[in-house]
């Protein structure tokens, strides 16, 4: 097959957590680790976080699924801005690539986080929706992860 379905979202939240924590978040390998790719045992991890860098992602999930997240960072303006692309396989199958742009905007003393991605959903793929859900949990997660410890 070579069809390609193509979709866009944003993704919105408020942080109770000025941008520079934020941007921690994404931008250190420990942060990040304590909300993305959890629910799979790690099996490869590389961020190397910079203009033309790649971070890789690769776990296996309960039932068995192995998936992988393939990122080259394209656009990075430190507690401001962070611009990648990404592919995204599945039992070795690439289902997708997508273009990621973070917006992280100081409003008082919280943040406002804008996640847009624009996909390209390959041969026969359907997300019907499934991408922007998955991308709204990991940002419950990345808002869960910047709460204070009691």
């Amino acid at each position: 097959m070579t069809k390609v379905q193509h979709g866009e979202f944003t993704v919105e939240r408020v942080l109770d957590a000025p941008p520079s924590l934020v941007f921690q978040a994404w931008s250190d390998k420990t942060a990040k680790a304590k909300w993305f790719g959890s629910g799979s045992q790690l099996d490869v991890s590389k961020m190397d976080f910079r203009v033309g860098g790649e971070e890789i992602v690769s776990g296996k999930w309960p039932n068995g699924t192995v998936s992988e997240f393939r990122a080259r960072y394209f656009d990075i303006v430190k507690d401001k801005r962070i611009v990648y692309t990404y592919d995204l396989l599945i039992d070795g199958k690439k289902l997708s690539v997508s273009l990621a742009t973070i917006q992280i905007l100081a409003e008082g003393k919280k943040t406002r986080m804008i996640v847009t991605e624009q996909g390209a959903f390959l041969d026969g793929y359907d997300d019907a929706g499934a991408r922007e859900h998955g991308t709204n949990a990991l940002m419950d997660k990345l808002v869960e992860s910047l709460k204070p410890a009691h």
